[in-house]
């Protein structure tokens, strides 16, 4: 049987039809659809971790055990998972342990455009990188075989194209006959002290020079000859494009990207006139290329930031000799077409942060920031957001800054984090700012879910990933037991309650917690959310201040051929009833729509 599957979907089939029973990780694009999927293979027990460092100690016990198992993750929760992954390289594994890392070239969803394939070299375990979803699915497949052949976890590396992309994938049964998990003493194996630990880096090399080897011969890795004038090295969604911009050109597409087949790519540089390689991101191949002595020229023409597509990779080579092949070529622009406006990404109507962010903004707050939907209270017209690291280091952000500066400046100090984002990083960093005294006010922004990567559950929404009813971690009895003597939770929609809690803490001398309680307007659970009466403009009353605007609401917008200096417009297909945007209209003209 064959289906349409994205790359995401496909890894899910790769790990059902492998045998997997254990499948965890935490939402992160791209990778959020592979569990979201994995869900519907009721023999896989799937589940959103805390954070990317306890989803792969999960998927080690289980593999421990016996299970074969996969652990999903983008690329900047690897960076969280690193701990247990370097030390698990000695350990090794039981049952079959892949770990995918979707890494975000471009940056379409994240932080930094960090390559992921430096891990697999730096943890010295093995990756491999798929080019389409076939691939996806084949590849999570042969990689928990080579995880129980070598001893080792695999890196399965995915980019946001092949994630989303979707392509024809041949669908097979599930194995059967694979050993039952149990629980079996290897103390001396698991047990990393440093005696043992010893014992075992000398097998992780082995195992890796006995991975290099066979490389050369996995068919993974396949030479492909055709115009033997030039040949170009590349792998993934590289690939792809490669085959596209030159048709015509001989390749030597990887699929095992570390360690790289060393007599393979000594052969096939000898088969072809001039090397090069073409990868997104780091000179990775190009680097341990160029250190077995063969000349290749990559990163002197190839960007070294952002994604390559077919049309970059054929203006990149221009003036080398190479020929573009049949591919469909970019149009040029139409001189006579519209430019759209540009769509800048949003807080959606009704949103609980956008009230927050409105009266930090006029407080003059200094906001330490997060990783979550709330990051968009960086941009105008809310504009009160003064740093964004990573997952958790609002709070820290925060501790740093009091520790510096003038009494009047400490007041004028606010962390902001999301409920998601609080448990996956932020209690440690709360605890911190207890132990050491630092008087800042951090605000816990919950609603309910993790919002910003699809509205996935976590241990404050009270459901796990396979929809069954879970405890539900009550954030101000846990910022009690830190320690944070004032608690108080606000109703984010009160203007006026939001501004008086946030005066209040931010003059107090010592560590303060504000919870809001609001959930997000897409919840997917009925009940949750709940739209109220729709608000409308009365024209007449509208003085045209504008002062609404400064809200950045979508359903608030401007007509500016009507009244002395225009008038706002609520459109009723956005309005969801929040309230907000009526308490900031000094001239009575927002009110229940008719």
């Amino acid at each position: 049987m064959r289906e349409i599957l994205s790359g995401n979907e496909a890894i899910a089939r790769g790990a059902f039809e492998a045998g997997v029973l254990v499948a965890t990780g935490y939402p992160g694009t791209p990778s959020t659809e592979i569990l979201e999927n994995a869900v519907s293979y009721r023999e896989i027990d799937s589940s959103w971790a805390p954070n990317e460092k306890v989803a792969l100690e999960v998927a080690i016990g289980a593999s421990f055990a016996g299970a074969r198992t996969i652990v999903t993750m983008k690329h900047v929760g690897v960076n969280v998972a690193a701990d247990p992954l370097f030390t698990l390289s000695y350990t090794g594994i039981k049952g079959g342990l892949v770990l995918v890392t979707a890494d975000d070239p471009e940056m379409h969803s994240s932080q930094n455009e960090q390559d992921n394939r430096n891990y697999a070299k730096f943890a010295k375990v093995p990756m491999l990188e798929p080019a389409d979803s076939q691939e996806c699915k084949d590849f999570t497949k042969l990689a928990l075989e080579l995880s129980e052949q070598y001893d080792t976890p695999v890196l399965l590396r995915t980019t946001t194209r092949i994630s989303h992309s979707k392509s024809i994938v041949e669908l097979n049964d599930r194995v059967t006959g694979l050993p039952v998990p149990a629980l079996v003493s290897n103390a001396a194996k698991q047990v990393m002290l440093p005696a043992n630990a010893k014992v075992r880096h000398p097998l992780v090399e082995d195992r890796m020079r006995r991975l290099a080897e066979a490389a050369s011969t996995m068919s993974i890795n396949r030479m492909e000859l055709r115009d033997n004038s030039v040949g170009i090295i590349t792998s993934g969604v590289c690939y792809q494009y490669v085959r596209e911009a030159f048709p015509q050109v001989s390749t030597l597409k990887l699929g095992l990207v570390n360690p790289l087949p060393v007599k393979l790519i000594r052969s096939f540089a000898e088969k072809v006139g001039r090397l090069y390689v073409v990868e997104e991101l780091d000179p990775f191949f190009e680097e341990q290329i160029l250190a077995m002595g063969i000349g290749v020229t990559g990163k002197e023409i190839i960007p070294v930031c952002g994604e390559l597509s077919p049309e970059k990779i054929r203006k990149a080579f221009a003036g080398h000799g190479i020929e573009a092949g049949s591919a469909v070529e970019v149009p040029e622009a139409d001189a006579g077409a519209i430019a759209l406006p540009p769509r800048p990404p949003n807080m959606c109507p009704g949103c609980p942060h956008r009230g927050v962010f409105y009266t930090l903004n006029q407080l003059k707050a200094y906001v330490t920031g997060d990783i979550g939907c709330y990051t968009l209270g960086f941009l105008p017209p809310l504009s009160s957001m003064e740093t964004c690291v990573c997952m958790g280091a609002s709070i820290g952000n925060a501790t740093g800054a009091v520790k510096v500066v003038s009494e009047d400046e400490k007041k004028r100090v606010v962390a902001v984090i999301g409920d998601s984002t609080f448990i996956h990083s932020g209690i440690t960093g709360l605890a911190d700012m207890v132990y050491n005294n630092a008087p800042a006010t951090v605000v816990i922004l919950d609603n309910r879910i993790t919002a910003m990567t699809g509205r996935q559950d976590n241990p404050a929404s009270g459901f796990t990933l396979m929809n069954e009813p879970a405890h539900r971690i009550d954030l101000s009895q846990l910022c009690s037991a830190l320690g944070v003597k004032h608690v108080r939770t606000v109703n984010p929609f009160d203007l006026e309650e939001t501004r008086k809690a946030l005066k209040e803490e931010m003059e107090r001398p010592e560590t303060s917690v504000i919870i809001t309680n609001k959930p997000c307007v897409l919840v997917k659970r009925e009940g949750v959310f709940k739209k109220g009466p729709l608000f409308a403009v009365e024209a007449e009353k509208c003085t045209g201040c504008r002062a609404c605007l400064k809200l950045g609401c979508p359903a608030i917008q401007w007509k500016s051929g009507e009244g002395k200096n225009g008038v706002s417009y609520i459109d009723p297909m956005l309005c969801t009833g929040c309230d907000v945007c009526r308490q900031l209209c000094k001239f009575d003209a927002i009110g229940r729509a008719k």
